[in-house]
């Protein structure tokens, strides 16, 4: 596999992105990085500053001076903030309620995307989120978009969480789609160029086996191209 792939992942909240993006990375020997954690760190750090949510300006403050790290093992990805572990807080009720508010914020996701970019460099990463094929890594080698339908989303994420309200947690997770679709800024939309892959009817092992091959055959393509412009190049006209 070439280290220098991107492979952009994105899909609504149960759609099986993480799970498959950690998978993936991990057999293939590359780096992993979840946005959607990030957004959820500056979010657990916009309530602890107690800005008011409804004030976009406010959120922007809070969370201009916050320092975000993303560890990048698949098999144990880290996130801190101002180097305080937040991996469980992110995870939390009150983080998964207000993350859309903050998230729909430009400077928010303007600072996070100077990030995410930095994080990528030269490549070898998969990138899981809701905005990675159209706005973060727009020319990636291989653009994914993973969906399921709305009750398979639910009974993925309950079990995730540990929650008992499987029609609390399927209302929710369609609230945060309307929100995050509908933001004026990098809204959630399905990348020009995705593979769409509804994931609804198959094991994780199953669209990790699907993503994996995928991968090789778009990454295989890209090399011949390449190949064959290089040779193009270097021929007598």
């Amino acid at each position: 596999m070439g280290s220098t792939v991107v492979v952009a992942m994105d899909g609504p909240s149960g759609s099986g992105k993480s799970s498959t993006s950690r998978a993936v990375a991990h057999r293939l020997g590359l780096r992993y990085l979840d946005t959607g954690a990030q957004f959820r760190a500056l979010t657990a750090a916009v309530l602890d500053a107690g800005a008011d949510l409804e004030d976009p300006d406010a959120i922007a403050a809070a969370a201009a001076t916050t320092r975000v790290e993303s560890g990048t093992d698949p098999q144990h990805p880290t996130i801190t903030v101002d180097g305080v572990d937040v991996a469980a807080r992110i995870r939390t009720q009150e983080v998964t309620d207000h993350v859309s508010a903050v998230a729909s914020v430009p400077q928010v996701r303007q600072r996070l995307l100077d990030l995410q970019r930095a994080i990528i460099g030269d490549g070898g990463i998969v990138v899981e989120g809701r905005d990675i094929g159209s706005v973060v890594a727009p020319d990636a080698e291989v653009k994914l978009y993973l969906t399921a339908d709305p009750a398979a989303r639910a009974q993925r994420r309950t079990a995730e969480n540990g929650a008992a309200d499987v029609d609390a947690t399927r209302a929710d997770l369609l609230r945060r789609d309307s929100i995050d679709s509908g933001r004026a800024t990098a809204p959630a939309v399905a990348p020009d160029g995705a593979v769409h892959l509804d994931t609804t009817p198959y094991t994780l092992d199953e669209v990790v086996e699907q993503v994996i091959a995928l991968v090789r055959q778009q990454t295989d393509q890209h090399t011949d191209q390449a190949a064959g412009r290089a040779t193009g190049a270097g021929s007598a006209p």
